[in-house]
């Protein structure tokens, strides 16, 4: 039996302000064969003297850090084009460039733009994308990920998730004293918003399905609460306050409902669903095994969850109107901490290999497991809502950062903080436009 000090250690493992970035990305593992491509800087209208953020620039880093892609430097250009009509061909060609990005920003009045871009193939000399869309001074940015978002589903086949959101945990000591802060960034790391700062801990946040709202653990008060709080203004409330444990909440895909663990006074962890809206419970394990870790199938019929019950931590899934829970997980003797791809095609978990917790995935269909970090102490897996990559906490040397690696294992990043310990990386589903 798991040591129920050990397995709460591992269960909670840890105002509207915009901060400068802190996050440095990194690529760590990249593919063998990068499509050589050129982003040319975009041009602007006479009325636009500078652009008050390089699109090109955005595009261009967006599309190297997905590890897929090699930009040519724009010293090595042979033309700068800025329309279609400009693109030689040729030129390209003999740089050895296979697709082209060629782009516009006007400047309609006071803040408002509008951005045009068009994607080339060189070697078959075809338009493959070309799109206007609107913008303003605040949405410049998420405009040029909206870009690299097209080009990287036109040239991969995935659709991309440079226009989403990350939320995390960091803690650091200021005055001799340990702070807590929940952020939310862009998925490069830039634009950081803190959320909440509070001296204590506040750990395993959930996104809403339509990422207006998270869902958080706060120990205000030296006990484990619930809370929910909306992104835009800033107003949170109190979910869930019963005695006992509190912990890792999971919205439901349709966000009525969440998935809890709640434990008493005896300290016994059971997984429940709470109805956000009538506040009524539904207890769905019963064990007197440990339960916990608990999230939902893409369909919302099914829920999977960590439990000892078998004598070590596995996973196990349920039906949320039947009451027998169903093993999932047998290779080795820890898994834990399970997360459904939103395709529900895999299950992202974290599998003791050899002394060491790496994140996994698990392929629900074929069966298999394939480890895909190789830290000692990776924890909190969470996919991007395209199922194609994952970010989760690490450690180098004493401080933990986060790291993101394709489901193939294939591409690998950091994202190192400045300062301070980040931990509890969550992956926002797409944003609404």
């Amino acid at each position: 039996m798991l040591h129920h000090k050990t397995f709460l250690f591992l269960l909670f493992a840890f105002l509207h302000t915009t901060v400068n970035a802190e996050l440095t990305i990194r690529i760590t593992q990249g593919v063998g064969k990068q499509t050589p491509i050129a982003v040319v800087p975009f041009g602007m209208s006479q009325n636009l003297r500078n652009a008050p953020i390089n699109i090109a620039e955005i595009v261009t880093n967006d599309l190297m850090r997905s590890g897929r892609f090699a930009a040519t430097p724009t010293e090595n250009m042979l033309q700068k084009p800025t329309t279609g009509a400009e693109v030689d061909f040729d030129d390209w060609s003999i740089l050895g460039v296979e697709a082209v990005v060629v782009g516009k920003i006007t400047k309609i009045k006071n803040n408002s733009y509008n951005i045009q871009f068009q994607l080339f193939d060189i070697y078959k000399g075809v338009q493959l994308v070309g799109y206007r869309m609107p913008a303003n001074k605040r949405t410049l940015r998420r405009s040029a990920h909206r870009i690299a978002d097209m080009i990287y589903k036109e040239l991969t086949g995935i659709r991309g998730v440079f226009d989403t959101k990350v939320a995390y945990v960091k803690s650091s000591v200021l005055d001799e004293s340990r702070n807590y802060a929940l952020i939310i960034s862009d998925s490069d790391g830039e634009n950081e918003q803190v959320i909440l700062e509070s001296k204590d801990p506040i750990m395993s946040p959930t996104w809403t399905p339509d990422s207006r709202q998270l869902a958080y653990v706060s120990f205000e008060g030296k006990a484990s609460s619930i809370f929910m709080q909306n992104l835009r203004t800033g107003n949170r409330r109190k979910i869930s306050e019963l005695p006992g444990i509190n912990g890792s909440p999971a919205f439901s895909p349709d966000g009525r409902k969440l998935v809890l663990t709640l434990g008493g006074a005896d300290g016994n962890l059971d997984i429940h669903i709470l109805d956000i809206a009538s506040r009524k419970l539904k207890r769905m394990t019963y064990n007197r095994a440990i339960d916990t870790e608990a999230t939902w199938s893409p369909d919302g019929k099914e829920i999977y969850f960590t439990s000892d019950r078998g004598g070590s931590p596995q996973i196990y899934k349920m039906a949320i109107h039947e009451d027998k829970a169903q093993r999932v997980t047998y290779e080795g003797n820890y898994n834990a901490r399970p997360r459904l791809s939103p395709d529900g095609k895999k299950l992202a978990l974290v599998h003791l290999y050899r002394g060491d917790y790496r994140i996994a995935i698990y392929d629900l269909n074929e069966k298999n497991l394939l480890i895909l970090s190789s830290g000692a102490q990776d924890e909190s897996p969470s996919f991007a809502p395209n199922s194609d990559t994952l970010i989760y906490a690490t450690k180098i040397r004493s401080n933990g950062v986060l790291e993101t690696v394709t489901a193939d294992g294939l591409v690998r990043q950091r994202m190192a903080a400045k300062s301070g310990d980040i931990r509890e990386p969550v992956w926002s589903p797409f944003l609404k436009l």
